[in-house]
Protein backbone atom coordinates (compact mmCIF):
# COMPACT_ATOMS: atom_id res chain seq x y z
CA UNK A 1 0.00 0.00 0.00
CA UNK A 2 1.30 3.27 -0.76
CA UNK A 3 0.11 6.27 0.79
CA UNK A 4 0.88 10.13 -0.57
CA UNK A 5 0.49 12.89 1.83
CA UNK A 6 -0.87 16.19 0.54
CA UNK A 7 -1.90 19.73 1.90
CA UNK A 8 -2.07 23.27 1.30
CA UNK A 9 1.38 24.74 3.20
CA UNK A 10 2.09 24.93 6.64
CA UNK A 11 -0.71 22.14 7.44
CA UNK A 12 1.38 20.24 9.22
CA UNK A 13 2.27 17.71 5.92
CA UNK A 14 5.71 16.85 6.73
CA UNK A 15 5.53 16.69 10.73
CA UNK A 16 2.83 14.11 10.47
CA UNK A 17 5.10 12.54 7.71
CA UNK A 18 7.58 12.61 10.49
CA UNK A 19 5.65 11.04 12.93
CA UNK A 20 4.68 8.76 10.38
CA UNK A 21 7.87 7.31 9.50
CA UNK A 22 10.18 8.88 12.30
CA UNK A 23 12.22 10.66 10.04
CA UNK A 24 13.63 14.36 11.02
CA UNK A 25 12.66 16.14 8.37
CA UNK A 26 13.02 19.88 8.66
CA UNK A 27 9.40 21.68 8.80
CA UNK A 28 9.35 25.38 7.83
CA UNK A 29 7.36 28.08 9.33
CA UNK A 30 7.03 29.55 5.90
CA UNK A 31 5.02 28.84 2.89
CA UNK A 32 7.98 26.90 0.38
CA UNK A 33 7.20 27.69 -3.46
CA UNK A 34 5.67 25.18 -5.38
CA UNK A 35 7.81 22.69 -5.96
CA UNK A 36 8.63 18.77 -7.19
CA UNK A 37 10.70 17.14 -3.99
CA UNK A 38 9.10 14.27 -2.67
CA UNK A 39 10.03 12.46 0.64
CA UNK A 40 9.82 8.40 0.71
CA UNK A 41 9.40 6.54 4.08
CA UNK A 42 8.54 3.56 5.28
CA UNK A 43 5.85 2.51 7.84
CA UNK A 44 6.18 -1.06 9.50
CA UNK A 45 2.62 -1.92 9.88
CA UNK A 46 1.77 -2.20 14.20
CA UNK A 47 -0.10 -5.65 14.84
CA UNK A 48 0.09 -7.28 18.49
CA UNK A 49 -1.35 -10.36 16.59
CA UNK A 50 2.40 -10.59 15.03
CA UNK A 51 3.75 -9.98 18.13
CA UNK A 52 1.96 -12.93 20.10
CA UNK A 53 2.37 -14.86 17.40
CA UNK A 54 6.22 -14.65 17.21
CA UNK A 55 6.27 -15.18 21.40
CA UNK A 56 4.33 -18.67 20.55
CA UNK A 57 6.69 -19.74 17.43
CA UNK A 58 9.43 -17.99 18.48
CA UNK A 59 10.26 -17.73 14.46
CA UNK A 60 13.48 -16.78 12.97
CA UNK A 61 12.88 -13.70 11.19
CA UNK A 62 9.21 -11.66 12.22
CA UNK A 63 7.94 -9.85 9.51
CA UNK A 64 5.23 -7.24 9.26
CA UNK A 65 2.81 -5.51 6.66
CA UNK A 66 4.79 -2.38 5.49
CA UNK A 67 2.96 0.62 3.85
CA UNK A 68 5.35 3.30 1.76
CA UNK A 69 4.28 6.54 2.49
CA UNK A 70 4.84 10.06 0.77
CA UNK A 71 5.40 13.52 1.35
CA UNK A 72 3.71 15.13 -1.49
CA UNK A 73 5.19 18.91 -1.80
CA UNK A 74 3.88 21.48 -3.79
CA UNK A 75 0.51 20.74 -3.52
CA UNK A 76 -1.23 24.14 -3.17
CA UNK A 77 -3.73 26.66 -4.14
CA UNK A 78 -2.83 27.03 -8.26
CA UNK A 79 -0.50 23.99 -8.88
CA UNK A 80 -3.41 23.05 -11.33
CA UNK A 81 -1.98 25.42 -13.34
CA UNK A 82 1.35 25.51 -12.77
CA UNK A 83 4.37 23.86 -14.83
CA UNK A 84 5.20 21.57 -11.90
CA UNK A 85 1.53 19.92 -11.92
CA UNK A 86 2.68 16.92 -13.74
CA UNK A 87 5.12 15.69 -11.41
CA UNK A 88 3.19 16.33 -8.98
CA UNK A 89 -0.30 15.00 -10.05
CA UNK A 90 1.94 11.93 -11.09
CA UNK A 91 3.28 11.73 -8.13
CA UNK A 92 -0.46 11.24 -6.18
CA UNK A 93 -1.55 9.02 -9.12
CA UNK A 94 0.77 6.42 -7.79
CA UNK A 95 -0.67 6.01 -4.49
CA UNK A 96 -3.62 3.87 -3.45
CA UNK A 97 -4.96 6.56 -1.60
CA UNK A 98 -4.30 10.19 0.53
CA UNK A 99 -4.23 11.78 3.72
CA UNK A 100 -5.28 15.17 3.32
CA UNK A 101 -3.60 17.02 6.17
CA UNK A 102 -5.99 20.52 7.06
CA UNK A 103 -5.04 22.48 9.45
CA UNK A 104 -6.71 23.83 12.66
CA UNK A 105 -3.87 24.74 14.88
CA UNK A 106 -3.19 28.01 15.77
CA UNK A 107 0.50 29.42 16.10
CA UNK A 108 1.99 32.38 14.93
CA UNK A 109 5.53 31.14 14.29
CA UNK A 110 4.18 29.19 11.67
CA UNK A 111 2.28 31.66 8.95
CA UNK A 112 -0.78 30.65 6.92
CA UNK A 113 -1.09 31.65 3.53
CA UNK A 114 -4.39 33.32 4.13
CA UNK A 115 -3.78 34.53 7.15
CA UNK A 116 -7.09 33.03 8.75
CA UNK A 117 -7.21 29.24 10.36
CA UNK A 118 -10.19 27.66 8.81
CA UNK A 119 -10.48 24.05 8.20
CA UNK A 120 -13.20 24.11 5.52
CA UNK A 121 -12.18 26.59 3.21
CA UNK A 122 -9.12 25.29 3.41
CA UNK A 123 -10.40 21.33 2.85
CA UNK A 124 -12.37 22.94 -0.44
CA UNK A 125 -9.51 25.09 -1.59
CA UNK A 126 -7.33 21.75 -1.91
CA UNK A 127 -10.38 19.96 -3.29
CA UNK A 128 -11.37 22.24 -5.95
CA UNK A 129 -7.04 22.04 -7.31
CA UNK A 130 -7.74 18.43 -7.48
CA UNK A 131 -11.07 18.71 -9.69
CA UNK A 132 -9.46 21.72 -11.77
CA UNK A 133 -6.80 19.21 -12.87
CA UNK A 134 -9.39 16.46 -13.89
CA UNK A 135 -11.50 18.41 -15.56
CA UNK A 136 -8.52 18.97 -18.06
CA UNK A 137 -7.80 15.55 -18.17
CA UNK A 138 -11.25 15.26 -19.19
CA UNK A 139 -11.91 17.25 -21.36
CA UNK A 140 -8.36 17.06 -23.28
CA UNK A 141 -8.88 13.26 -23.44
CA UNK A 142 -13.02 14.07 -24.33
CA UNK A 143 -11.13 15.77 -27.70
CA UNK A 144 -8.71 13.45 -28.86
CA UNK A 145 -11.64 10.87 -28.88
CA UNK A 146 -14.16 12.99 -30.96
CA UNK A 147 -10.87 13.34 -33.24
CA UNK A 148 -10.19 9.62 -33.89
CA UNK A 149 -14.09 9.35 -33.79
CA UNK A 150 -14.24 11.81 -37.15
CA UNK A 151 -11.33 9.92 -38.82
CA UNK A 152 -13.14 6.40 -38.28
CA UNK A 153 -10.31 5.20 -35.73
CA UNK A 154 -12.20 5.31 -32.49
CA UNK A 155 -13.58 1.85 -32.66
CA UNK A 156 -14.20 0.74 -29.05
CA UNK A 157 -13.81 4.12 -26.97
CA UNK A 158 -17.69 4.77 -27.00
CA UNK A 159 -17.83 3.24 -23.42
CA UNK A 160 -14.61 5.30 -21.91
CA UNK A 161 -16.48 8.25 -24.09
CA UNK A 162 -19.80 8.01 -21.86
CA UNK A 163 -17.70 7.33 -18.66
CA UNK A 164 -15.59 10.41 -19.39
CA UNK A 165 -18.96 12.83 -20.40
CA UNK A 166 -19.88 11.56 -16.65
CA UNK A 167 -16.96 12.56 -14.97
CA UNK A 168 -16.99 15.84 -17.06
CA UNK A 169 -20.50 16.83 -15.85
CA UNK A 170 -19.70 16.47 -12.29
CA UNK A 171 -16.45 17.94 -12.47
CA UNK A 172 -17.83 20.75 -13.90
CA UNK A 173 -19.81 21.00 -10.60
CA UNK A 174 -16.83 21.59 -8.54
CA UNK A 175 -17.10 17.74 -7.45
CA UNK A 176 -14.41 14.88 -7.07
CA UNK A 177 -14.70 11.77 -8.85
CA UNK A 178 -15.00 10.18 -5.88
CA UNK A 179 -18.86 11.78 -5.89
CA UNK A 180 -19.50 9.62 -8.75
CA UNK A 181 -20.53 5.92 -8.05
CA UNK A 182 -18.53 3.86 -11.21
CA UNK A 183 -18.95 -0.03 -12.05
CA UNK A 184 -15.64 -2.02 -12.24
CA UNK A 185 -15.89 -1.70 -16.01
CA UNK A 186 -16.25 1.78 -16.11
CA UNK A 187 -13.17 2.67 -13.55
CA UNK A 188 -11.07 0.10 -16.12
CA UNK A 189 -12.32 2.31 -19.24
CA UNK A 190 -10.34 5.56 -17.61
CA UNK A 191 -8.20 3.39 -15.47
CA UNK A 192 -4.95 5.13 -17.85
CA UNK A 193 -6.15 8.14 -17.11
CA UNK A 194 -4.81 9.96 -13.84
CA UNK A 195 -7.49 11.07 -12.29
CA UNK A 196 -6.53 13.10 -8.88
CA UNK A 197 -10.09 13.33 -7.22
CA UNK A 198 -11.01 9.82 -7.75
CA UNK A 199 -8.26 8.53 -5.48
CA UNK A 200 -10.06 7.61 -1.74
CA UNK A 201 -8.78 10.09 1.08
CA UNK A 202 -8.09 9.82 4.81
CA UNK A 203 -8.71 13.53 6.08
CA UNK A 204 -6.79 14.29 8.58
CA UNK A 205 -7.81 17.42 11.00
CA UNK A 206 -4.27 18.45 12.51
CA UNK A 207 -4.89 20.42 15.58
CA UNK A 208 -2.65 22.09 18.60
CA UNK A 209 -2.15 20.35 21.77
CA UNK A 210 -4.74 22.25 23.72
CA UNK A 211 -7.61 21.44 21.30
CA UNK A 212 -6.98 17.79 20.98
CA UNK A 213 -10.48 16.69 22.81
CA UNK A 214 -12.14 20.58 22.69
CA UNK A 215 -15.62 21.17 21.83
CA UNK A 216 -14.27 23.47 18.94
CA UNK A 217 -12.37 20.27 17.75
CA UNK A 218 -15.22 18.45 17.45
CA UNK A 219 -17.23 20.67 15.69
CA UNK A 220 -14.54 21.15 13.15
CA UNK A 221 -13.81 17.72 12.66
CA UNK A 222 -18.03 17.37 12.27
CA UNK A 223 -17.89 20.16 9.65
CA UNK A 224 -15.25 18.10 7.47
CA UNK A 225 -17.49 14.66 7.86
CA UNK A 226 -20.35 16.78 6.59
CA UNK A 227 -18.34 18.35 3.72
CA UNK A 228 -16.56 15.16 2.50
CA UNK A 229 -19.82 12.67 3.16
CA UNK A 230 -20.62 9.89 0.66
CA UNK A 231 -16.95 10.46 -1.15
CA UNK A 232 -15.20 7.81 -0.11
CA UNK A 233 -13.15 9.55 2.58
CA UNK A 234 -12.89 9.37 6.21
CA UNK A 235 -12.43 12.06 8.80
CA UNK A 236 -10.59 11.98 11.92
CA UNK A 237 -8.20 14.28 14.64
CA UNK A 238 -5.30 14.55 15.58
CA UNK A 239 -2.46 16.66 16.86
CA UNK A 240 0.59 15.45 14.37
CA UNK A 241 3.02 18.02 16.91
CA UNK A 242 2.73 15.94 19.71
CA UNK A 243 2.95 12.71 17.62
CA UNK A 244 6.13 13.53 16.45
CA UNK A 245 7.38 14.20 19.60
CA UNK A 246 5.72 10.77 21.06
CA UNK A 247 7.96 9.01 17.68
CA UNK A 248 10.95 10.09 19.80
CA UNK A 249 10.24 8.52 22.41
CA UNK A 250 10.83 5.23 24.33
CA UNK A 251 8.13 2.42 24.18
CA UNK A 252 7.06 3.15 27.81
CA UNK A 253 7.55 6.72 28.45
CA UNK A 254 5.80 7.29 25.02
CA UNK A 255 2.95 5.58 26.64
CA UNK A 256 3.18 7.06 29.78
CA UNK A 257 2.70 10.39 27.63
CA UNK A 258 -0.05 9.14 25.88
CA UNK A 259 -1.57 8.55 28.70
CA UNK A 260 -1.04 12.08 30.26
CA UNK A 261 -2.76 13.74 27.41
CA UNK A 262 -5.67 11.35 27.12
CA UNK A 263 -4.55 10.45 23.45
CA UNK A 264 -6.14 6.45 22.75
CA UNK A 265 -3.23 5.82 20.33
CA UNK A 266 -0.18 7.52 18.40
CA UNK A 267 -0.56 8.62 14.66
CA UNK A 268 0.47 5.70 13.18
CA UNK A 269 -1.53 3.28 14.51
CA UNK A 270 -5.23 5.73 14.02
CA UNK A 271 -3.55 6.13 10.36
CA UNK A 272 -2.75 2.98 9.73
CA UNK A 273 -5.88 1.11 10.92
CA UNK A 274 -8.36 3.98 9.01
CA UNK A 275 -6.36 3.30 5.64
CA UNK A 276 -7.17 -0.22 5.77
CA UNK A 277 -10.42 0.31 6.35
CA UNK A 278 -10.94 2.94 3.31
CA UNK A 279 -9.37 0.79 1.58
CA UNK A 280 -10.79 -2.80 2.19
CA UNK A 281 -7.84 -4.17 3.66
CA UNK A 282 -6.91 -7.08 5.86
CA UNK A 283 -3.94 -9.13 7.08
CA UNK A 284 -3.78 -12.59 7.23
CA UNK A 285 -0.79 -14.54 8.38
CA UNK A 286 1.71 -17.75 8.00
CA UNK A 287 3.26 -18.91 10.91
CA UNK A 288 6.19 -21.51 11.48
CA UNK A 289 9.69 -21.44 12.65
CA UNK A 290 11.54 -19.92 9.84
CA UNK A 291 9.13 -16.71 9.73
CA UNK A 292 5.97 -15.45 11.03
CA UNK A 293 4.64 -12.87 8.44
CA UNK A 294 1.26 -10.51 7.99
CA UNK A 295 0.32 -10.34 4.33
CA UNK A 296 -2.28 -7.37 3.22
CA UNK A 297 -4.86 -8.61 0.98
CA UNK A 298 -8.15 -6.82 -0.29
CA UNK A 299 -11.10 -8.25 1.80
CA UNK A 300 -12.86 -10.32 -0.72
CA UNK A 301 -9.89 -12.00 -2.31
CA UNK A 302 -10.39 -15.61 -3.26
CA UNK A 303 -7.90 -17.97 -1.69
CA UNK A 304 -6.22 -18.76 -4.63
CA UNK A 305 -5.24 -15.25 -5.27
CA UNK A 306 -4.43 -14.61 -1.64
CA UNK A 307 -1.83 -17.20 -2.65
CA UNK A 308 -0.29 -15.46 -5.28
CA UNK A 309 0.79 -13.09 -2.78
CA UNK A 310 2.39 -15.54 -1.53
CA UNK A 311 4.31 -16.69 -4.75
CA UNK A 312 3.22 -17.60 -8.43
CA UNK A 313 4.18 -20.91 -7.85
CA UNK A 314 1.47 -21.15 -5.00
CA UNK A 315 -1.34 -19.76 -6.80
CA UNK A 316 -0.48 -21.86 -9.92
CA UNK A 317 -0.61 -25.36 -7.90
CA UNK A 318 -2.87 -24.36 -5.36
CA UNK A 319 -5.30 -27.20 -3.23
CA UNK A 320 -5.89 -26.12 -0.41
CA UNK A 321 -5.59 -23.50 2.82
CA UNK A 322 -5.54 -24.71 5.71
CA UNK A 323 -7.01 -22.08 7.87
CA UNK A 324 -7.70 -21.18 11.27
CA UNK A 325 -8.83 -17.87 13.11
CA UNK A 326 -6.47 -16.02 15.07
CA UNK A 327 -8.87 -16.31 17.99
CA UNK A 328 -9.63 -19.75 17.34
CA UNK A 329 -6.25 -20.57 17.32
CA UNK A 330 -5.00 -18.44 20.42
CA UNK A 331 -7.99 -20.62 22.28
CA UNK A 332 -6.46 -23.81 21.14
CA UNK A 333 -2.45 -22.80 22.07
CA UNK A 334 -1.12 -24.74 19.28
CA UNK A 335 -2.49 -26.23 16.02
CA UNK A 336 -1.93 -30.14 17.29
CA UNK A 337 -5.30 -28.94 19.44
CA UNK A 338 -6.65 -26.55 16.76
CA UNK A 339 -6.82 -30.03 14.94
CA UNK A 340 -8.68 -31.75 17.75
CA UNK A 341 -11.18 -29.41 18.32
CA UNK A 342 -12.56 -29.07 14.50
CA UNK A 343 -10.57 -25.06 14.61
CA UNK A 344 -8.44 -25.72 11.81
CA UNK A 345 -9.79 -26.00 8.48
CA UNK A 346 -9.89 -26.84 4.83
CA UNK A 347 -11.09 -24.10 2.60
CA UNK A 348 -10.83 -24.33 -1.60
CA UNK A 349 -10.18 -21.57 -4.26
CA UNK A 350 -12.91 -19.59 -3.76
CA UNK A 351 -12.77 -18.83 0.01
CA UNK A 352 -12.43 -15.54 1.40
CA UNK A 353 -10.18 -15.40 4.35
CA UNK A 354 -11.17 -12.70 7.47
CA UNK A 355 -8.98 -10.51 8.95
CA UNK A 356 -6.62 -12.03 11.25
CA UNK A 357 -6.68 -15.76 9.63
CA UNK A 358 -3.54 -17.75 9.99
CA UNK A 359 -2.78 -19.93 6.57
CA UNK A 360 -0.65 -22.66 5.20
CA UNK A 361 -1.44 -23.11 1.53
CA UNK A 362 -1.23 -26.45 0.11
CA UNK A 363 0.29 -26.65 -3.38
CA UNK A 364 1.72 -28.58 -5.61
CA UNK A 365 3.63 -27.95 -9.07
Amino acid sequence: MKLGIIGLPNAGKTTLFNALTRQELETAPYPNPIGTEHHVGAIKVPDVRIDQLSEIFKPRKTIYADVQCIDITGVAKGISGSKQKTAVFNEIWECDALIHVVRAFANESVVHADGDIDPAADASALELELVFHDLELCETRLERIASQMKKGIGEGLETERAVLERCRAILEEEKPLRNLSLSEGERGAIGSLMFASLKPELVVLNVGEDEISSEKTSAQTGELESFYAGKDALVFSLSAEIDMEICRLEPDEAAAFLEDLCIAEPAMNLVIREAYNLLGLISFFTVGEDEVRAWTIRRGTPAVKAAGKIHSDIERGFIRAETISFADFMAAGTMAKAKELGTLRLEGKDFEFSDGDIVNFRFNV
